[in-house]
Parts: structure tokens; sequence; C-alpha cells
């Protein structure tokens, strides 16, 4: 239990990130600049992060995610809501393997593959892709590259 605390409390604090964005149904591939604001909340039960990030000085993506630690199970859950419609109905399961935290995430859009992977002591890299075929192939939809700005552990 300790280990996913701690790693969890890595993601704290205010990051600010480039990423590469594929084409998809939602618009054509490119970068983007984006900023993430992560803290605890719940008496440190939940992690809360807020997204936000632009395209062309517009915009174009926010999402609000919440990952609870199961205190029973020590596992994770994941909820995810976003700016293009996407509301959960259950927490997507979440597991920390020693140096990547992973979500899968099942809706009727197909799934969603979350890695959130610490590259140095005060930088991770995000990566999401999507399945239609339940899991047995991915598709990239982008890959970020964060930095700590302020807060959290440096």
């Amino acid at each position: 239990m300790s280990e996913l605390k701690s790693c969890l409390e890595f993601f704290a604090g205010e990051w600010t990130g480039d990423e590469e964005i594929a084409s998809s149904k939602w618009g054509e591939g490119g970068r983007a600049a984006a900023l993430v604001s992560a803290r605890f909340d719940l008496g440190g039960r939940v992690l809360v992060q807020d997204y936000s990030a632009q395209r062309d000085g517009k915009t174009w993506l926010k999402a609000h995610a919440v990952i609870a630690v199961d205190e029973q199970t020590s596992g994770l859950g994941l909820f995810w809501f976003d700016s293009l419609g996407f509301t959960p109905g259950e927490p997507a399961p979440g597991q920390w393997d020693g140096s990547s935290l992973r979500f899968v995430r099942t809706s009727p859009r197909g799934q969603a593959r979350h890695t959130y992977t610490p590259t140095g002591p005060a930088a991770y890299e995000f990566v999401l892709e999507s399945s239609f075929d339940s899991g047995a192939s991915w598709v990239l939809v982008m890959k970020g590259r964060y930095v700590r700005t302020s807060g959290g552990r440096v």
C-alpha cells in the first residue's frame, strides 16, 4: 500500500507538457501544450487531476481525473471525465508495476489505456491509446511529456 501512495505522491503538483496528438475522429493530429494540476483530497485517499490542453492558441481538450486507492484491495481506480463527452460508469482498474501506473477503461467507445511513467525526479510521460478489439491491438491517441513547475516531490 505504501508503494501505491508513494507512486501517487509523485504525480501531485503543477506540471506543464508538450504533446503529440494522433489524428482521430476528433480532429487532425499535431502538437499541443498542456497544463496539469494534481492534488490530494478526501484525507489523502484520492489524487485529483485537472488537465487542459491547447492547440493553435485555443483550448481543445479539458479533463478531470480522480485516482482512488482502494485500501481493502490495494488496487487503484481511475474516474475520467473529459470535454469530448466521456463520463465514467465504473472506475478503470489500475496498477503500479514498479515503473509505470497503468489504467484500462472500457466504454461504449472501446477501451482506453492510460499509462503514466516517471522519467526523472520531476518529469513523466503520459501515453493514451485506444483499442476497438478488446485489447488485442492498441492505437496511439496521444503522447505527452511533462515537467513539474511547482508542488509535489522535487
